[in-house]
Formats: C-alpha cells, structure tokens, sequence
C-alpha cells in the first residue's frame, strides 16, 4: 500500500452516511432534497428496515417522520422501545418519485449500504417492514402476507418480517397481526409486554 494513502478507515455509519450522501449508483439521486441513510445507535439490539424514504423523510434526511414512522414510534413503544434505542433504516436511501416501490435495480444498487449497516450494528433482531425490505434481505418473490410473522435468519440475525406501518394506515385491520409479532419481538428480545 502506498504510503500517502495511509491505513484504510474502518467503517463506520458516519462513513457509510456520508457515502449515501454522495452516491449516484441509481437515478434516484437525481430527485433527491436529502440522502436518508438511517439512523440509531451502533449496536442496538433491534434493527428497522423499510422499504424507502418518502416526501417527508427525503425533506428531513431522517426515516420514517412521517404518519408511518409516527406509527412506527407507537409501535416500537408498544413493545418497551424509544426509537432513539433502535435503529432505523429503508432498502432505499432516496425517495423513489412519487413514492413509488423501488425498482430491483434501486435497491440493488443501495444493497451494499444497507448490508454494511447490518454488520456494523449487529442487531439481535431486524423487523423487516413489508414486502420491499422482505424482499431485499430473504429474496425475490416473498409476500409478506405469508411469511410475516414467521422467524427466520440472516447470518446470526434474527428477521421477523411483518407489515409496513403505511400498509397499517391504509388497513388499520391488519394491525392485530402486527401487534402478534411485535409481541414475538419483544419476547425474543426479554421484553415484557
């Protein structure tokens, strides 16, 4: 290695956020206000993942602010969690136009942020939020109405796939699902509900 080059930087998610701020790989970047990388702490026990930012998110910079990550809050405080405790990241880290689902290409193309993210924060459990974020960590073609609530695995992870908190919003129905596998969550975790 040459010597002006130094020793490599180690990852971190500061590093990987400034990275998504500057990554072009798709052209989602070309609609973007902000770059949505993710947000929590380094080694929380339990890891969001949703599908990708919307108006609100791309504004803020911030995952789920809006009537979905005001849901999200109230889910993870359901289950004994402060989203401060968790961390919280899309597949995608920019808003798709329009808020469309993100194409196969798109979240390939974030594929090896989100990937990082996993590894550095290691989390015991990642609540996989609707059919996109299914899609991107357990493979093509999953629907999430069969497999939510249903644990599987990532490496060591364990992934409990369940619905999108603006799944929710628009089929308040399916919530007393949802609230079953939180509660799988949480006990997974050694937490009382």
């Amino acid at each position: 290695m040459p010597e002006e080059m130094g020793p490599p930087v180690p990852d971190s998610l500061d590093k990987i956020a400034q990275e998504v701020g500057r990554c072009v790989a798709c052209g989602l970047h070309q609609g973007r206000t902000r770059a949505v990388p993710g947000e929590g702490p380094l080694h929380a026990r339990l890891m969001v993942v949703g599908e990708g930012p919307g108006q609100q998110e791309d504004e803020a910079g911030r995952p789920f602010v809006g009537r979905a990550g005001q849901l999200l809050t109230d889910m993870l405080r359901a289950i004994h969690l402060e989203r401060h405790e968790v961390f919280i990241a899309n597949v995608v880290k920019c808003r798709p136009p329009e808020n469309r689902n993100p194409t196969p290409a798109e979240a390939e193309a974030c594929a090896p942020f989100l990937a990082r993210q996993i590894a550095l924060v290691d989390p015991e459990v990642v609540l996989v939020l609707g059919r996109t974020a299914a899609e991107a960590l357990m493979g093509p073609g999953v629907r999430i109405s069969a497999i939510r609530g249903v644990w599987t695995t990532l490496g060591h992870r364990a992934l409990m796939p369940t619905y999108h908190p603006a799944y929710l919003l628009r089929d308040p129905r399916k919530k007393v699902e949802t609230w079953e596998d939180l509660k799988r969550v949480a006990q997974r975790l050694s937490i009382q509900v």
